[in-house]
């Protein structure tokens, strides 16, 4: 079954995802890249390319897919040894898309009268974020990144499977830019978001995270 955040998430999380290519504009083919011309220090996002995908299975049929975009946050690079990088990043849940503005409303709708406790996020949910706690690369394009989740109130740890996806010169804000996507899954009811789990809707959620990051 397929893991999930969300009917969730946050997740969010690095927020999540088997993420779209994000390379910066102009940027060479991951094969073709020399991480050595990446310069270490202190990066944003660029919200309106950074995005989390979230995927959760529905009563065993299909899958529940949608997206948290604008996602916020910094990264600090050390190139020399990426031990020393760090990521914190911010997903608005309140903004979450789907295809079907009747699933929209049920994903931000308030708690009904029988229970105290909204189905999933509830009208006015916080946002997710995602800390790092520690860096291990895994090869030349590929790293582990562990840190915290918060989301609806609850932190848990969570890896995220990272890959170099694009860097170089962004045409358009001619900024320094690297590109990432990333993968995790998470278990839902950890996070306090297990409605539906008796009668088949799937507690894990798959998390595609792609997220381009610019030089301050």
């Amino acid at each position: 079954m397929r893991k999930t955040i969300l009917a969730v998430s946050g997740a969010a999380a690095l927020g999540a995802v088997a993420l779209t290519g994000l390379n910066a504009q102009g940027g060479p083919a991951a094969e073709e890249m020399d991480t050595s011309a990446i310069s270490s220090g202190s990066y944003s996002t660029d919200p309106a390319h950074s995005l989390v995908v979230w995927r959760l299975d529905h009563l065993g049929f299909n899958d529940y897919v949608g997206i948290f975009g604008d996602v916020t946050g910094t990264m600090n690079l050390d190139t020399e040894n990426l031990a020393n990088s760090s990521v914190d990043v911010t997903i608005p849940i309140a903004s979450v898309t789907v295809a079907s503005e009747g699933l929209r409303e049920h994903l931000l709708r308030a708690a009904g009268n029988e229970t105290n406790v909204p189905d999933f996020f509830g009208p006015e949910p916080a946002p997710a974020r995602f800390v790092s706690t520690a860096v291990h690369q895994t090869g030349d394009h590929t790293a582990h990144i562990m840190g915290d989740l918060t989301f609806n109130g609850v932190t848990n740890p969570v890896t995220i499977q990272a890959e170099l996806a694009g860097m170089g010169t962004n045409m358009m804000s001619q900024k320094e830019t690297v590109g990432f996507h990333g993968t995790t899954t998470i278990t839902r009811s950890e996070w306090n978001l297990g409605w539906g789990i008796p009668f088949g809707l799937g507690d894990e959620v798959e998390l595609d995270i792609t997220v381009a990051f610019e030089k301050d």
